[in-house]
């Protein structure tokens, strides 16, 4: 089977805060460029890399803020994470678990660090996807999905060399708990040092990896230290990865969407025209009501 080449190797760009609780490196679309289209159909891609935060009473975080035409995807490695929208859903995230909130039509949310991990302080590493939505699917109803580490599918490496945890999609005939619009693979693999993992992906799916903790050596040909982002051509099917030391790996894959965006903050939909009724819907309280 062909290989699934890599067309570059990324580090991370400088990060920024987003709120006051979340030190991000924007990989896309800003990070590198890379335009609404290439990682299609994952808008973009926020990665908050180890940080030690202090203990707080009061939460760190980002306050109420709108969302439509997209779901937001976030991923705890360390730390806790806690939820609230205007559909009244609610939650916490800690480590292995993901928060899939499918804004679409419109919801307010808001994200903060779990009460009881800011009076505590530590360790903090989150992932937080924007996965894009087809035009037809843009103002279905908002819903939230929790899934929890123990809830992914696991598909077992030989040996106890590893794990692959699928929260989407499908890993050698294992599948993930998430429902998602259009066909996407999503799953986080932990290797111990030495150990090596093979798997397809489709050709013309827009293909990449996070390293998270870690290194590998990728098809047998390039070194993909921690926190840089591996990005695929879009050809070829199989990628080779071995664990230059005990090593964790976001893959994120999907089909392209192929369709217009028209993007502005927190709405990501395919016209102009469609944007300037999100700020007006927003504006006269179609989004539902949050506090602060």
């Amino acid at each position: 089977m062909a290989t699934k080449k890599v067309q570059q190797i990324l580090p991370p760009p400088p990060p920024h805060m987003v709120g006051d609780g979340f030190r991000v490196h924007n990989f896309f679309p800003s990070g590198y460029n890379m335009g609404d289209q290439r990682m299609s159909p994952f808008f973009m891609l926020d990665y908050n890399s180890k940080i030690d935060f202090s203990a707080r009473e009061k939460p760190r975080g980002v306050g109420v803020h709108p969302h439509r035409g997209f779901e937001t995807v976030t991923i705890s490695y360390h730390g806790k994470v806690a939820h609230h929208d205007s559909q009244g859903n609610r939650g916490i995230i800690g480590e292995g678990d993901v928060q899939w909130m499918t804004a679409a039509s419109g919801v307010l949310h808001k994200e903060y660090h779990e009460a009881a991990f800011s009076k505590s302080g530590g360790l903090f590493q989150m992932v937080q996807l924007w996965v894009n939505l087809p035009a037809k699917d843009k103002m279905s109803p908002p819903k939230y999905q929790a899934i929890t580490s123990r809830q992914m599918g696991r598909y077992e490496l030989a040996d106890e060399g590893g794990k692959v945890d699928v929260i989407a999609g499908e890993f050698k005939g294992v599948t993930g708990p998430a429902e998602t619009f259009t066909p996407i693979n999503l799953y986080n693999i932990y290797l111990k040092k030495g150990v090596s993992v093979t798997f397809d992906l489709p050709a013309n799916y827009n293909t990449g990896i996070l390293v998270i903790e870690g290194g590998v050596n990728v098809n047998d040909d390039e070194m993909a230290p921690v926190d840089n982002f591996i990005l695929f051509k879009n050809e070829g099917k199989t990628i080779s990865l071995l664990a230059i030391e005990d090593s964790i790996l976001l893959v994120l894959s999907g089909a392209p969407i192929n369709e217009p965006i028209a993007s502005y903050g927190p709405f990501l939909m395919n016209t102009h025209e469609e944007l300037e009724q999100a700020i007006k819907d927003v504006n006269t309280g179609k989004f539902g009501y949050l506090e602060e």
